[in-house]
């Protein structure tokens, strides 16, 4: 591209029939953000994408592009040069994105992983769970991309007011189900248990409500705390009410 003059740390991955080549500096240790610049892998599978993010960048004050890849492969094949970057920015229309997010997280954990261009739901979950620190959507500008790498590198996770909007409600639903699902493992008697816990009975009085010992009680209490989880009695009894929308179960 005319007009760019690469750094001397810029790395070069070339893909020819299949073939991967690579030429970069030696490591020099955990990336120089410590020193006030921020060293950054692009990697997309869109070559004019990735070339304008690499120019963007580079005219930012304390950041330096150190690197570029249109494959995953690619990029997973420089890892030990990865090692010394900062951030990895990730095109996630690029063929296996997710894979190689969790590549990067297992094999250099140091290194901070970007999610270009998220939209759908799944996707920002996928990235999420692959271990992605930032999310750009795909109608965010150049400030957005920028703000992103700064904030990642000081520790922040940022991401855009939707992706935050999508995390919470996939985090609400999946509270959600859990409380079903653990509610839905009681047996009828445990239910009924439960149920006067949730009315304030004490275990003697539960005893004599169902004609049991208070023996009985406490290992019916024991078994429902194991299985929701929960630490005490009014904790149990408040997700059984969360689960069935503050009405109590019928047994």
């Amino acid at each position: 591209m005319k007009g760019y003059s690469p750094s001397p740390r810029r790395l070069e991955v070339v893909q020819d029939a299949g073939r991967v080549e690579g030429t970069a500096d030696p490591p020099t240790g955990n990336g120089s953000a410590a020193n006030g610049t921020i060293t950054v892998f692009v990697a997309s599978s869109v070559r004019l994408y990735g070339d304008g993010i690499r120019l963007l960048l580079t005219r930012e004050e304390g950041i330096s592009v150190v690197g570029q890849a249109e494959s995953a492969a690619a990029m997973l094949a420089m890892l030990d040069d990865l090692a010394v970057t900062d951030i990895v920015l990730v095109d996630t229309t690029m063929p296996e994105a997710v894979v190689s997010m969790q590549a990067i997280r297992r094999r250099c954990s140091r290194v901070k992983v970007v999610a270009l261009g998220v939209s759908e739901v799944d996707e920002v979950i996928a990235c999420a769970e692959a271990g992605a620190t930032g999310y750009v959507v795909r109608d965010s500008g150049a400030a957005d991309l920028v703000t992103t790498v700064r904030g990642v590198t000081s520790g922040e996770a940022l991401c855009a007011a939707q992706v935050t909007a999508t995390l919470l409600q996939r985090l609400a639903r999946l509270a959600d189900q859990r409380a079903t699902s653990d509610d839905e493992d009681l047996t009828p008697r445990q239910l009924q248990v439960l149920r006067l816990i949730d009315e304030g009975l004490s275990n003697k009085e539960i005893a004599a409500r169902l004609c049991i010992e208070i023996a009985t009680v406490k290992s019916h209490v024991h078994t429902i705390l194991e299985k929701l989880g929960a630490r005490r009695r009014g904790e149990a009894a408040a997700r059984m009410r969360v689960a069935h929308g503050g009405v109590h179960p019928r047994i």
